[in-house]
Parts: C-alpha cells; sequence; structure tokens
C-alpha cells in the first residue's frame, strides 16, 4: 500500500468513517469534504497526520495537502469510499442536500453567494494552469524561433501549441456556464448551451438597435464568464420555475426549450451587451489604477489580502482575474495578491529565529515552510502567524511591501501578470507574462517576492512581538516541546512533578518495585541509540524491546505527565517515586500517529493498567527505533538496590529518606 493510500485510509477513517462522508472533491491544494455530523471528525488527529499541512473547516471540511498530492490522496479516498460500499454519484447528491440544510457558521446570503461563485471557477483551476503552462511554453518557443537559433520542428510545433493553450480559454464562457448552472440548481448541459452562445462564430451577424446607445454590433465572446454566469443564472432559474408545473407528459420537451430560448434571447440582447460593458470596465479599470497609482494600489492590496481570506471574500476575485485573463491576456492583479504570501513566508522565518527556544513551533515552521514558498499559505497562516497575533498583522505589512514593489513595477515600467489563476509563490512563475516579454515578467515578480520575504522578515523581528509574547512563547523547552519552567535546569522539566514539590515523603529503606510496561526484552540502556538515555542523563533505569503495543504504568500512582503525542508520560507514586517511560526513539516526530491515550494527566492508575495503545506496525519504520527506556527521574532518593531481567519487576528501588527531586 503506498503513502497515499495509507494516508487516505487514516483521513477516511478520522473523518468518521464512510457514513460520514457525504460528498468528497479536490481543487489545487485541498481536498473538500461534505460531512454528515462535524462531531465525529477527531481534527487533532487529522492535523497531526504527516502530509497533513492544515485544515479549514468552512462550507466543506478542508484539507490541506498541497498540489499533486491533493489529487492523489483524493483519488485513493475516492476508492476507499467506493470499496467501503459508499456509492460516489448517491454520496455526492447527498452530500449536496445536507451542505444546503445545514446551518453553517458565517451563512450569510453575501459569503454564500460568493462561495457559490468561486465553486463555479475552482474546477476549471487545473485546466486554466495546464492551458496557461502550454501558452507559456508556446511562448518561449516563439522567441527561440524569432532569434534564428531553434531547430526547424519548433516552427511546426508552435501551431499545434497556440490551439491546446488557447482552446480551452476561447470556450471558457461554456465551461463556466456548465458550472453555475450546477451552482444555481439548473441542468449543466442547459447552463453550457446558453453560455455557447457567447463564444459562437455566427453571433456577429447579430444586430440591433437601442434608445439612447443606437446601433448593438455583437462579437464573438463579448461578456465572457460574467455574460455566461447571468445567462447560466437565469436558464437554471426559468428552468427550477418550470418544474412541477408542467406536465409530466411534456416537460422534457416544454422546459428545456422555454428556458434555453429564454435566457438565450436574454443573453443576446442585454447580457453579451452589459457584461461587456462590466468586462471593458474591470479591464480598464484594473490597468488604469495599476497605471496611476500601482504602489499604492499594491500596498493596500497586499496587505489587505489575507483578512480577505480570512473572510472569505477573496473568492469574489475570481470573476475579476478570469475577466482580465480574457480582456488583457493576464492578470495582474493575482501577482500583487501572491505577494500577501511571501509577507508570511518572511515572518515564518523571523518567528523561527527569534523563538529560537520554541522546539515545538520551530519544527512546525520548518515543515510548513517549503510548502508556503510554493503557495500554499494555509500552515503558517493558522498554525504559526495567526495564532500569535502580532506577527499575523506584520505579516500582513511584509505582504504590503512587496504588493507595493509589484504595483511599482506595473505603474513605471509594464503591466505583468498571471495567464491563469490557482497557484502562487514561486510555483506562479511559468505562469507569468507581459507585453514586455515573459523575462520582465519573471524579474518583477520575483523582485516583489524578495521584497515581502524580507520586509516580513524584518518587521516581524523587529516590531512582531511585544515583551510579554515573546516571553510566553520563548521558554526553553525541552526534547518533548514542553516549556521548562523558570531556571529549570534539567533535562526534562516536562517530567512528573517532584514529590518535594508535592510533600510526598518516602520512609527510609522502604522497597517499590518498578514493572516493565510493556510485554518485550529487557535491555540495558546502555543499549539504547540515544545518548540523553544510554549515557544515563536523564537518570537510572532499564529499556524493553516491545513485543505488544498495550503500555502499562509501571508502577502504582499519579499519571503527572501526558504528552499530548503520546510517545511518553509519567507516573508519581504516593511516596514520591517518579518514574518516566518514553515509548520508542524519535516518536514526538510522529505527532500522535499510532498512538492511542487510554489514560490523561491526573488521573490515577495501578501498576499494569494500560496507559497508551500503539499501533507497532503502524509506527515501525518511521521512528528511530522501538526501544522503550523506563527512567528513575529521582535516583538520589530512590537509588536502584535491585536489577532483574526475568522473573520478576526489572528494577527495585529504596527510598532513603525524603523524596526530592534531583535531577539534573
Amino acid at each position: 500500500m503506498s503513502a497515499n493510500d495509507e494516508l487516505a485510509g487514516e483521513l477516511l477513517r478520522l473523518l468518521g468513517g464512510p457514513g460520514n462522508v457525504a460528498g468528497v472533491e479536490n481543487c489545487m491544494t485541498r481536498m473538500r469534504v461534505s460531512p454528515v455530523d462535524r462531531d465525529l471528525i477527531d481534527e487533532t488527529a487529522i492535523k497531526s497526520l504527516p502530509g497533513v499541512l492544515g485544515v479549514v473547516d468552512d462550507d466543506t471540511y478542508q484539507v490541506v495537502l498541497g498540489p499533486g498530492k491533493v489529487t492523489k490522496v483524493t483519488d485513493a479516498f475516492r476508492q476507499q469510499l467506493g470499496a467501503a460500499g459508499a456509492d460516489a454519484d448517491a454520496l455526492a447528491a447527498r452530500g449536496a442536500a445536507i451542505k444546503a440544510g445545514q446551518k453553517q457558521r458565517n451563512n450569510t446570503p453575501f459569503k454564500n453567494f460568493i462561495r457559490k461563485i468561486a465553486n463555479i471557477f475552482v474546477p476549471l483551476i487545473p485546466a486554466l494552469i495546464g492551458a496557461g503552462i502550454v501558452a507559456a511554453v508556446r511562448g518561449l518557443l516563439v522567441n527561440w524561433d524569432a532569434v534564428g537559433t531553434a531547430p526547424e520542428f519548433v516552427g511546426a510545433v508552435v501551431p499545434a501549441l497556440t490551439v491546446i493553450g488557447s482552446a480551452f480559454f476561447a470556450f471558457l464562457p461554456i465551461f463556466a456556464g456548465i458550472n453555475a448552472a450546477k451552482e444555481f440548481g439548473g441542468t449543466p448541459a442547459l447552463g453550457g448551451a446558453v453560455a455557447a452562445i457567447i463564444v459562437f462564430a455566427g453571433i456577429s451577424d447579430v444586430q440591433y438597435s437601442l434608445p439612447v446607445l443606437g446601433d448593438i454590433v455583437l462579437a464573438p465572446g463579448q461578456g465572457g464568464v460574467i455574460g455566461a454566469i447571468f445567462a447560466a443564472g437565469l436558464c437554471a432559474w426559468i428552468e427550477r420555475s418550470l418544474r412541477g408545473k408542467i406536465p409530466d407528459a411534456i416537460d422534457i420537451l416544454v422546459t428545456p426549450t422555454l428556458a434555453l430560448l429564454i435566457s438565450g434571447l436574454a443573453t443576446i440582447f442585454v447580457f453579451m451587451f452589459v457584461a461587456g460593458n462590466i468586462a471593458t470596465a474591470i479591464g480598464t479599470g484594473a490597468i488604469w489604477l495599476l497605471d496611476n497609482s500601482g504602489l499604492l494600489a499594491g500596498f493596500v492590496l497586499g496587505g489587505l489580502f489575507l483578512p480577505l481570506v480570512m473572510l472569505g471574500l477573496h473568492q469574489a476575485l475570481i470573476p475579476i482575474h478570469a475577466t482580465l485573463i480574457e480582456q488583457v491576456g493576464f492578470t495582474p492583479l493575482l501577482t500583487i495578491l501572491a505577494m500577501a504570501g511571501a509577507g508570511q513566508v518572511g515572518a515564518a522565518l523571523a518567528i523561527y529565529f527569534k523563538l529560537n527556544r520554541n522546539k515545538s513551533l520551530r519544527t512546525t515552521i520548518k515543515g510548513a515552510l517549503p510548502v508556503g514558498i510554493l503557495g500554499v499559505g494555509e500552515p503558517l497562516i493558522y498554525a504559526v502567524t495567526l495564532p500569535l497575533g502580532r506577527p499575523f498583522l506584520t505579516a500582513c505589512l511584509g505582504g504590503a511591501v512587496g504588493g507595493a514593489v509589484a504595483g511599482a513595477f506595473n505603474q513605471f515600467a509594464g503591466a505583468f501578470g498571471a495567464t491563469a489563476i490557482g497557484p502562487s509563490g514561486w510555483a506562479l512563475l511559468p505562469l507569468l507574462q507581459s507585453e514586455n516579454g515573459q523575462g520582465y515578467a519573471i524579474l518583477a515578480y520575483v523582485v516583489g517576492l524578495l521584497a515581502g520575504y524580507i520586509s516580513g522578515f524584518l518587521i516581524t523581528y523587529f516590531w512582531g512581538f511585544s515583551p510579554a509574547l515573546l516571553a510566553e512563547h520563548n521558554a526553553e523547552q525541552d526534547e518533548y516541546g514542553v516549556s521548562k519552567g523558570e531556571g529549570a535546569d534539567a533535562p526534562s522539566a516536562a517530567a512528573p512533578a517532584s514529590a518535594a514539590a508535592s510533600g510526598a515523603q518516602a520512609v527510609m529503606g522502604q522497597r517499590i518495585d518498578i514493572l516493565a510496561p510493556v510485554e518485550g526484552s529487557i535491555i540495558g540502556l546502555s543499549d539504547v541509540q540515544d545518548e540523553a538515555f544510554s549515557a544515563g542523563t536523564m537518570g537510572d533505569g532499564f529499556a524493553v524491546e516491545p513485543t505488544s503495543g498495550d503500555f502499562r504504568s509501571p508502577v502504582s500512582g499519579t499519571i503527572t505527565a501526558m504528552f499530548p503525542t503520546g510517545h511518553a508520560f509519567g507516573v508519581t507514586t504516593p511516596e514520591g517515586l517518579e518514574v518516566l517511560v518514553h515509548i520508542g526513539l524519535g516518536t514526538v516526530d510522529l505527532h500522535g500517529e499510532g498512538f492511542d491515550l487510554k489514560r490523561a494527566e491526573g488521573e490515577v492508575v495501578e501498576a499494569g493498567d494500560v496507559v497508551v495503545a500503539v499501533d507497532l506496525e503502524a509506527i515501525r519504520g518511521k521512528a528511530r527505533s522501538l526501544a522503550t527506556p523506563v527512567i528513575v527521574l529521582n535516583g538520589a532518593a530512590f537509588p536502584i538496590v535491585e536489577r532483574r531481567t526475568h522473573d520478576g519487576p526489572p528494577l527495585t528501588v529504596e527510598a532513603v529518606g525524603v523524596a526530592t527531586s534531583t535531577r539534573s
């Protein structure tokens, strides 16, 4: 089974199983699931899965996986749904009904309308990217051929690439019409049919006059995707209005005919003219804005884009991008808005260096930075800058500076933009174009990105943290990612609270047996392949090579430390003996995968009670070792007096007096 299949299986389980999945689809970076009951989703476990970059709980439950990987995992997810007896079409239909009936947060008419508009274009993004890259390659070959150094076959290939790269964009209104009909409750084929009027070559034969406006001459493509959405929306409304009112015997004849005829006439005599002027105004207005105030506009757009993303309002820009691509050949807005991600990357780097003691956050940043550089910003936003608060604002300022630089290029050197929507970051490079050539577009974009990185870093490093925020998040941490107390000098201050702190006392000479926490063979600490354990830095004890996945308490007492990842726990006996069980080596990096916590911190347990259940096969090969050290943390108060490898408890300790913590 491949890694993608395994991840899909885990996601299916943590999302509540096949019965809780009413529909699934994916965009460029996210698998979007329509759950039946959100309460059945184990979000914490999903976030900890290797390969999952983050989650977004919106109208659908979205698992961020990144470009490329999302398609493979979603395909595997669908296959496993089918194997579980779930019919994809039935699930999609049920999901649509559940989705329509659920009361979602931010469920306002305006945001719902914006989501509908976004849903029209999201399924088109792969085709937009593919056609855009083909068009970009075609442009490079044309330049190569123009300088006279290209092989002869290049001249023959260029026309074919022109067709491949341009055909989708030429008929984009039809695809928009099909998806619009779906979103507005109509028949997709009718939505495509009425939108096809816009791109039909014969539309130029239609001429008419309007009062005040005079003669109207239409041209193929006039109105573009905006006109297509108007047309398909009206067609869907007419179709829904007629359903149930027309006798069943003639419904198949009358309803589609009337819907297409009425909406088609409206498209020809109203929508193409109106939408054409709207599209022209958008293109002209955007270019004018960037030509005359690109620096200021870039600063505002680059700085405000991330808050718009959080509110879901960025989706309203998708039709504008599509219109600009139709009108100008590229969208200069996208290259400016992409600078918001550059500010996040710069801010994350500043946080990495500023919070040099926060091991857990630095680990998160190291995992999220590569995809952030490639344009997937959700992990950095939701796992790093936004939870910290102030650094999110400084990241936005970094994006504003990058946007200002990109806007300045538009204003003072020449407009540039992206020939397709979807990617950002460095992944956008193949899609860049301008009237000054692709080389200029790439140069302007890269300079803007670097400005966003640098400004996001500097603003966050010097102004992103108040003294209180810095003190809160930069406390020294142990290897488990848990903050040490003020002035703590122990290698693991996250270990159980000392007996001295609780006032516990042990009777001198009292003996306590420490059992093996799991079935397996007993080995010495010197055989453990980790210097902190083998050298006795954390204390003396023993280790077990486990053959079972049930990890138990080695003594009776209270669980005084339970790490969220489940890879380690500590128990303190009533006498004050402190014992740490560390399940495997390098298992903290699994972020809880394969670990099932059966007990919680503060619970009283008996020796032999199961504390953590581990799927050994799931973590074997992912962890450095399964060897499980068992450490006496306060050995000065409870020195080991007897060791066994079989026939009894591996260790027996003897109290020498007041049980004080002497970890050093």
